[in-house]
């Protein structure tokens, strides 16, 4: 290296040492750097509750600090305190600055709904009982992941932390029953209004659900009512006009004409009550017709195909309210928009116009869908009906089958229904007449309630893991409380794995709807894809009330009712799909 070239380098040595050394000390400042307390980026906290966000920090002496939101700033301190009443996701940027330069970083914060328990009683919110009786009370409890307990009160006063609570009406008087059911997040209540009287105090009841009917000349008619005392003592007495005896002295009453014509019947229910007489009286009016006077005939524009839905009225189900698979949108907030859901889906078509029905779902027990058709269907003593359900090789949901004549001929199914005998009909565990009463949830994402006719009582599970509609109780039926009435069947579902995993739907030998029958689906295909596939049934199986044969030339109405009261662990309620109804006698 010659010597200009040596002093250069020199220089410059010189140089720099002399600018980054002052008595021996580096005042080179490093930029800062941000490092978070949570490696995501992403911090969750509930509604209306604070979270602290600290995260740790390197060459920060003197640093400034700056936490903004969508242009707006937060803080100016290292940590930052958040809290937002509103669910949803929110997004923060820190900055730091120094001498040495800056840096920042952007985090998520979720805030996230509390996890509130919400409570409900089983069955209605006032009720009327006798001093000396017991009231059953069970609760429903929202599912969160918190720890939750329960606390019974009966005016203000401790009687309870269980899932259900007997009350024993000791004494005459008003009581509130409340239930409360508290988490870190928060607490719910519900309570239900009991009046206590004297036995001799409570109140006659005897009430029916219509006071006009139609029959058919020669063919039983049963008035019975939908709500009764069931108290001792209470004497009845039926009068038909015209008739000089009474005729009948039970609650309920059969009726039969010979001849048509328009019955005036009279009906009183009495009982004594401190000393005095109490009676209340009923009156109604039967018209009966004559055999086929409004038969219609098929004529050349006649379809095989049912034609009307005149009645949709589910029960409580996973896939009730539902928006994706089970095809609400959200605004059957009515009857009729609820039939015409029902008649949409059925109705549809695939690309190529050809018919391609999907599924209607009746709920768990009772629920039920009525269709009509644009003639009536003839009586072969054969195969006259079949309905289109989804069932296959362990998964039957059986519906039972009731059909009906357009008696009175005004278009409407307001006349008598008589049910289709099936394999199961006329054995000791099918039970008649059972009736189930569903109550509405006081909260979303919680089961459905229900009691029945037994004195048994249960819930329509919220399975949250597949379907998340607020409610399983329809949207379309205004009561807080509705009941269902049909015939029930033994279920005969049942857990093949022993833990839960793996469940069977096993089929029914014939007669109902939705049921993998090896007799009346006429074909041997296993339809392991769940394709729509046809029961079958005879017009001549009709049954009426007291499960004697009926002959009737012909039907105009179909009713299908989901037929078990039972549920399959994961799978849900056991429940009839049906795809559609058609005359099988124009397709033979």
């Amino acid at each position: 290296m010659n010597g200009k070239i040596r002093f250069l380098f020199l220089l410059v040595v010189v140089a720099f040492f002399s600018s980054c050394n002052i008595d021996e000390e580096i005042t080179t400042t490093l930029p800062p750097k941000i490092v978070l307390d949570n490696e995501t980026g992403v911090y969750a906290v509930k509604q209306g509750r604070e979270i602290i966000i600290a995260p740790k920090y390197e060459s920060a002496e003197d640093a400034t600090y700056r936490w903004t939101m969508e242009g707006k700033v937060l803080g100016t301190s290292p940590s930052l305190s958040f809290m937002q009443e509103q669910v949803g996701e929110y997004f923060i940027t820190i900055a730091i600055m120094t001498d040495g330069g800056s840096d920042e970083e952007e985090i998520r914060v979720d805030v996230v709904e509390l996890e509130i328990p919400t409570v409900s009683i089983a069955g209605h919110k006032q009720q009327t009982i006798a001093v000396g009786t017991s009231l059953n009370l069970s609760v429903a409890v929202r599912e969160t992941s918190l720890p939750t307990t329960l606390c019974w009160s009966v005016n203000g006063v401790s009687a309870g932390d269980e899932a259900t609570y007997v009350f024993n009406a000791q004494s005459i008087g008003c009581y509130t029953i409340t239930v409360t059911a508290t988490n870190e997040d928060g607490t719910h209540s519900d309570q239900v209004e009991v009046e206590v009287l004297a036995a001799e105090d409570m109140p006659l009841v005897w009430e029916f659900d219509r006071t006009a009917y139609h029959t058919v000349a020669g063919r039983k008619l049963l008035i019975e009512p939908s709500v009764m005392s069931d108290e001792k003592g209470i004497t009845y007495l039926w009068q038909v006009a015209g008739k000089s005896e009474p005729q009948g002295g039970d609650a309920r009453f059969v009726f039969m004409a010979e001849a048509a014509g328009e019955y005036r019947i009279t009906a009183t229910a009495s009982t004594e009550k401190e000393g005095e007489q109490v009676t209340l009286t009923r009156e109604f009016t039967v018209e009966v017709y004559e055999e086929g006077e409004f038969y219609r005939a098929k004529s050349g524009t006649s379809m095989a195909d049912w034609n009307k839905v005149y009645e949709y009225t589910p029960a409580p189900g996973q896939f009730i309210n539902e928006l994706k698979t089970g095809g609400f949108d959200g605004t059957q907030t009515t009857p009729e928009a609820a039939i015409a859901y029902a008649e949409a889906r059925m109705s549809e078509k695939d690309s190529k116009g050809n018919p391609n029905p999907i599924w209607v779902s009746l709920g768990g027990f009772g629920g039920y869908i009525v269709v009509g058709f644009d003639h009536s269907i003839d009586n072969s003593g054969d195969y006259d009906l079949a309905i289109l359900g989804n069932s296959f090789s362990g998964s039957s949901e059986p519906g039972i089958v009731w059909v009906m004549q357009d008696e009175n001929g005004n278009g409407l199914p307001d006349d008598t229904w008589y049910e289709l005998a099936g394999s199961e009909t006329g054995k000791a565990e099918t039970i008649q007449n059972y009736a189930v009463t569903y109550y509405r949830p006081t909260g979303a994402g919680m089961p459905v309630q229900w009691s029945d006719n037994l004195g048994n009582s249960g819930e329509i599970d919220y399975l949250k893991q597949f379907h998340r509609q607020d409610y399983y109780y329809p949207l379309w039926i205004e009561a807080d409380s509705y009941t269902l009435r049909g015939t029930c069947l033994k279920a005969r579902n049942y857990d093949v794995s022993g833990n839960g995993t793996y469940w069977v739907n096993a089929e029914y030998d014939w007669g109902y709807a939705d049921n993998f029958s090896p007799i009346d689906r006429l074909n041997n295909t296993d339809n392991a894809d769940a394709a729509a596939n046809a029961n079958h049934f005879k017009i001549s199986n009709a049954i009426d009330f007291e499960c004697q044969p009926i002959h009737l030339d012909y039907i105009d109405f179909v009713k299908v009712q989901v037929g078990v009261n039972a549920k399959s662990g994961w799978l849900g309620e056991v429940s009839t799909e049906v795809f559609g109804f058609y005359d099988y006698n124009m397709k033979k």
